[in-house]
């Protein structure tokens, strides 16, 4: 009866921040007007890893893309040195009210900072990508465990209908991964050698 009680009050707590944070009107509107300037004109859309199709990111949900991608295959194409993409992260970032959970600079708040080399379920762009759009319970449901701890550990509410593009979410990767303050061996997760498989 008590995991059922925590089960309850967590996934209030999740629809709750998806609601209270995200300015999403109940009847499926567009987001309010604090929602974040899509990319600007002037950037083309990224192409896609070199392996597969290419994919206009811009067009795509990022459910959609995890539906059409095998696990460990997601990789930004946006680097966290370029100052455009970083700072259209930024803004995204804080127009989806990332910050009413992760603080302004992604410091951290009622839920863990996004500055250190704790990553909870792995730093990989897949990851990552994964955890954002789905949330950290269906996540789990998927097989992926905690593998980094945190004091701070609210459940990660699934964003993946609230992005508008999958575009918004590699600029928001891309300015978390600039924020990282940690040990620069861990920035993209533990290193291959320390990995499980």
């Amino acid at each position: 009866m008590r995991l059922v009680g925590i089960m309850s009050a967590t996934t209030v707590f999740a629809a709750l921040s998806v609601i209270a944070c995200h300015s999403v009107s109940l009847a499926g509107d567009a987001p309010a007007a604090t929602a974040a300037p899509g990319p600007a004109a002037a950037a083309p859309a990224p192409a896609a890893a070199p392996a597969g199709p290419a994919v206009d990111y811009t067009k795509i949900l990022p459910k959609d893309l995890i539906d059409k991608t095998p696990k460990g295959k997601l990789v930004n194409p946006y680097k966290d040195t370029q100052e455009d993409i970083v700072a259209d992260g930024s803004k995204i970032f804080q127009g989806y009210a990332c910050s009413g959970c992760h603080g302004g600079g992604g410091g951290g708040g009622m839920c863990p900072p996004l500055t250190n080399d704790v990553w909870v379920y792995g730093g990989d762009d897949d990851t990552l990508f994964r955890l954002v759009t789905l949330g950290s319970i269906d996540l789990q449901t998927l097989g992926y465990t905690r593998i980094g701890r945190e004091s701070v550990v609210g459940p990660m509410p699934p964003f993946g209908a609230i992005i508008k593009s999958a575009d918004d979410l590699w600029r928001i990767l891309a300015f978390v991964r600039s924020k990282y303050g940690g040990d620069p061996g861990y920035k993209f997760g533990a290193p291959p050698e320390e990995s499980t498989p």
